[in-house]
C-alpha cells in the first residue's frame, strides 16, 4: 500500500484539476465529489471498469438477486457511466437511473444509446432524492464504491433515509464498497477481480486513515486522478441500515454468502425494508 504522508511539498501531482488545492488530504467534505468527476476524468471511466470483464466477472448476481425477490422497477442511484443501469435494462427491468454528477450522466446516456437503449434519467442528490425523482421503486442500487462520497454521518443517514422513502413496502436496497476493513486492518492488496477491471488502469490508495481514503487511479496515456473517500467499515453500514429503519440486512463478500472477512476486494449489503413477522 502507498504510503498514507502527505504528498511532496503537499502537491497533488495530478494533471487534473479536481479542486485539492494545496494540500489535498484535507478535502473531506461530500459537496466535492462535483469538482472530482471532471469531464477528462469521466471519459476514462469505462477504462478502468472494462464492460465486459465486469460482466464476466460478476455474472448474474444483481440480476438474479432482483429477479428472486420479484422485483422490477429499479432506482441505480449511481449510474456512473451506466453499466449496471444497461445490465437491467438488457435483461427486461424497467431502470431509472439517477447520478449526482451531470458528466457522468451524459455519459451513461451515451453509452445506453450506443447499445440502442434509452436510460430514463435525473440529475439528483442523494440527500435530496425524493425532491427530484418521483414514484416509489421495488429497488434501488448503489453500486461502485459510491457510497462512501459521502464522508459525514449526517450525510450518509440522510442519503439513505432518502433510499428508505423512495422504495416500496416491500422494497430492497442494494449497496456496495470496498473492503476498507481490510485496508485499514492489513493493507491494500485488491485483486480487481470483480470490479475495475482494466487491466491497464492502476487504481490504489495514496492516503489512507480513519476517516479518508484517497484513490490515484493512472491510466495508459500517463493522466492521474484521484478520489476523496470515507473508509466506511461492513459493521457501520450494516448498523447504520438497520438504524435508519431496514430490517434484515445480508452481506456478501464478492458475491459469496461464505468469506474471510479481510478476502474480498468489495461487500454487497442488500438491505430488506418489509417487517419481519
Amino acid at each position: 500500500m502507498a504510503s498514507d504522508q502527505t504528498l511532496t511539498n503537499g502537491q497533488d501531482d495530478s494533471r487534473a484539476d479536481q479542486g485539492y488545492g494545496a494540500n489535498p488530504i484535507d478535502v473531506r467534505e461530500t459537496d466535492h465529489y462535483q469538482a472530482e468527476y471532471i469531464q477528462d476524468f469521466v471519459e476514462k471511466w469505462d477504462e478502468l471498469i472494462d464492460w465486459d470483464a465486469r460482466a464476466e466477472s460478476e455474472g448474474r448476481f444483481f440480476i438474479d438477486m432482483l429477479r428472486a425477490k420479484g422485483k422490477k422497477t429499479v432506482l441505480d442511484v449511481a449510474a456512473g457511466t451506466g453499466f449496471h443501469s444497461v445490465q437491467l435494462m438488457k435483461a427486461g427491468f424497467d431502470v431509472t437511473s439517477v447520478d449526482g454528477s451531470a458528466e457522468m450522466l451524459a455519459r451513461a446516456f451515451k453509452n445506453a444509446r450506443d447499445r440502442n437503449l434509452i436510460l430514463k434519467t435525473a440529475h439528483a442528490d442523494w440527500r435530496w432524492l425524493n425532491r427530484d425523482v418521483n414514484g416509489k421503486f421495488d429497488a434501488i442500487i448503489c453500486l461502485g464504491n459510491s457510497f462512501t462520497h459521502l464522508h459525514k454521518e449526517a450525510d450518509r443517514r440522510r442519503a439513505l433515509a432518502e433510499f428508505y422513502a423512495a422504495l416500496k413496502h416491500d422494497g430492497i436496497l442494494i449497496l456496495d464498497q470496498r473492503n476498507y476493513d481490510a485496508i485499514l486492518d492489513v493493507g491494500f492488496n485488491s485483486k480487481h477481480k470483480y470490479y475495475y477491471c482494466g487491466e491497464k488502469v492502476t487504481a490504489e490508495p495514496e492516503h489512507v486513515d480513519d476517516s479518508l481514503a484517497r484513490f490515484r487511479y493512472t491510466f495508459p496515456d500517463e493522466s492521474v486522478y484521484h478520489l476523496n473517500m470515507f473508509p466506511l467499515r461492513k459493521a457501520y453500514v450494516r448498523n447504520l441500515m438497520k438504524e435508519v429503519g431496514f430490517q434484515r440486512v445480508n452481506t456478501y463478500g464478492d458475491f459469496q454468502e461464505s468469506f474471510d472477512e479481510h478476502d474480498p476486494d468489495f461487500f454487497v449489503h442488500i438491505a430488506e425494508k418489509a417487517y419481519l413477522d
